[in-house]
């Protein structure tokens, strides 16, 4: 079913039911796959982020293994399809069991070329991953440890060491399991 104008991309076994996952899918089909990025990250909906990170990964094989540009992309064909169903089993009174069944999905995106290229009204501007190995932080961190371990061993004015202890609160001198 693929030809050169598209890109397929499944994502298996996702542990939320087809019922759920097909009321986000049915919100981008169609859409360009930045639009379509834009209407996942602000979606609440739980299926909305494993959506999200099919959509960027179809979009990265479109763009990296078949050199096609992003802004021509857009979603041709979006499937949500039942996956296994797993049984499981909630006790009920006088020895009775209800089941429950834990239902999966299969997704399938499509994403095809628009010859006619529309301008994004709008860029999603990433974050970038920060490194913090400044050896300023590290030298930081390890100051407040320092001073952590030496505030630890402190007396204090009730004259105990008690001060990375927990006390007994007056709740667990009330309510104790046996009686003094």
């Amino acid at each position: 079913m693929e030809n050169r104008n598209t890109v397929t991309a499944t994502l298996k076994h996702l542990h939320i039911a087809p019922r759920k996952t097909r009321l986000i899918v049915d919100v981008i089909r169609g859409l360009s796959v930045n639009e379509a990025e834009a209407r996942l990250l602000l979606s609440p909906r739980r299926p909305s982020e494993p959506l999200l990170k099919l959509l960027r990964s179809a979009a990265a094989n479109a763009r990296n293994n078949f050199k096609m540009s992003e802004e021509n992309l857009f979603i041709q064909e979006a499937r949500v399809d039942a996956g296994p169903t797993m049984k499981r089993w909630i006790p009920r009174a006088r020895g009775a069991t209800s089941p429950i069944a834990k239902r999966t999905s299969h997704v399938t995106l499509v994403l095809g070329v628009n010859e006619k290229t529309t301008g994004t009204p709008f860029t999603i501007i990433r974050p970038e991953k920060k490194k913090e190995t400044n050896k300023k932080t590290k030298k930081a961190q390890e100051e407040q440890v320092g001073d952590r371990e030496a505030h630890k061993h402190e007396e204090h004015e009730y004259g105990d060491k008690s001060v990375g202890k927990k006390r007994k609160g007056f709740m667990q001198k009330v309510f104790r399991r046996k009686s003094v």
